[in-house]
């Protein structure tokens, strides 16, 4: 495998990519692994290492780099408060992560070891959302997206509005027990993908907690579950990307 980690100019400013893919056998289709609130660690990385290995060129953005250039609540840096976290979180939309996906994949297009003709996203928690608006924008690119227990699945102002039966093929991953997804929301979800005739999935984790695909999760880490979403996330980029 390959790492490296690029600095990408923006309109907002450079945005730290991590950047992943196996040694041979490409061009590789392209995978964009988007954060969770806690910010970019080592532990994404090791999921954008581990889908990488499948044969994807992964590319992993740091997301607040329109505030500061790194961030993460786990690093034992004293400023990286819940608080600051929260401020961060609030500050992104649905239109700036389309815009920093169509950043990432002008700079993929320049490399070849990937394939642009053939995209993946996927998103945890804050992010599931903007996997599904990426996917939105760009439905003859981007051939599929994941929401990994992801927020803001279903209502007004949610990028699900934006589906179409255009629109990439849609996982989501639900988790039983979300404080961060209001009762009602994956029926709801349910209901919408059905009636806009989206080539779509939901799946419910039963016993699961918010943040359970995460090792480094204490109390919310769900190893079978986890593993479960990992086979789901390989097949789907499997059938749609290769």
């Amino acid at each position: 495998m390959l790492d490296r980690q690029l600095d990408l100019p923006t309109p907002d400013g450079v945005m730290g990519t991590f950047v992943t893919h196996p040694e041979e056998g490409g061009p590789h289709p392209v995978v964009l692994l988007l954060m969770d609130a806690p910010g970019m660690r080592e532990e994404l990385r090791d999921m954008a290492r581990r889908l990488g290995t499948a044969g994807y060129y992964v590319m992993a953005p740091n997301l607040y780099y329109r505030d500061v250039a790194e961030f993460s609540i786990f690093s034992g840096d004293p400023a990286h408060t819940r608080e600051r976290m929260w401020e961060l979180m609030q500050r992104l939309d649905d239109d700036m992560v389309v815009g920093d996906a169509e950043v990432l994949l002008a700079a993929a297009e320049d490399d070849p070891a990937a394939d642009t003709r053939r995209v993946g996203v996927m998103g945890f928690c804050m992010s599931g959302p903007f996997a599904v608006a990426v996917a939105c924008a760009r439905p003859t690119q981007v051939r599929a997206a994941a929401s990994l227990h992801g927020v803001r699945l279903w209502g007004p102002g949610s990028p699900s509005e934006r589906i179409t039966p255009d629109t990439g093929e849609l996982y989501f991953a639900c988790a039983e027990f979300d404080d961060f997804v209001p009762a009602g929301t994956v029926d709801g979800l349910e209901r919408h993908l059905a009636a806009v005739g989206a080539d779509a999935r939901v799946e419910r984790y039963p016993g699961t907690h918010h943040g359970f695909t995460f090792p480094g999760r204490d109390g919310a880490y769900d190893k079978p579950s986890a593993e479960r979403m990992w086979e789901r996330l390989h097949a789907l980029f499997s059938r749609t990307l290769h």
